[in-house]
């Protein structure tokens, strides 16, 4: 009878501990990642209106050229999350738009090298279509 006394005791603090990892990865869950709902056309043919995305909460200097981020933009964007990717990093210079030799499209460029973006929409680099040649700041995403 002892025996089965220690396997019940033993299944007990299993179980027990247990639940507690599993409440701990679900507050992990919760803090570290964010599910969010596309709401405009920036992104396509990326992301679609309505898409759902799981991001996760990294810090800003694990950010690299070519991540997709969200971010808040309260005034520009009413306070809604936006989801744009990331061109350039602090000391980068980012020059828009240069058009690409005998295809009438658009190039971003960046560090005097355009710009390898197979996911834009019809070979537009930016959307709104307006020169800018800007030198990002350290510390700072584009």
């Amino acid at each position: 009878m002892d025996g089965m006394r220690r396997v019940m005791v033993a299944a007990w603090l299993v179980g027990l501990v247990g639940v507690a990892l599993a409440a701990t990865s679900l507050v992990s869950l919760r803090e570290g990642y964010k599910l969010v709902s596309v709401r405009g056309e920036s992104m396509r043919p990326t992301y679609d209106i309505g898409d759902s995305v799981l991001v996760e909460r990294i810090g800003a200097d694990e950010v690299r050229r070519g991540d997709v981020v969200l971010y808040e933009a309260p005034d520009r964007y009413r306070g809604a999350d936006v989801v744009q990717r990331v061109i350039g990093v602090g000391g980068d210079r980012v020059v828009c738009c240069v058009g690409a030799a005998g295809t009438g499209a658009e190039r971003i460029v960046r560090n005097g090298k355009p710009l390898v973006e197979p996911y834009v929409r019809d070979g537009v680099g930016d959307g709104l279509r307006q020169p800018y040649d800007v030198l990002v700041p350290p510390g700072r995403l584009f």
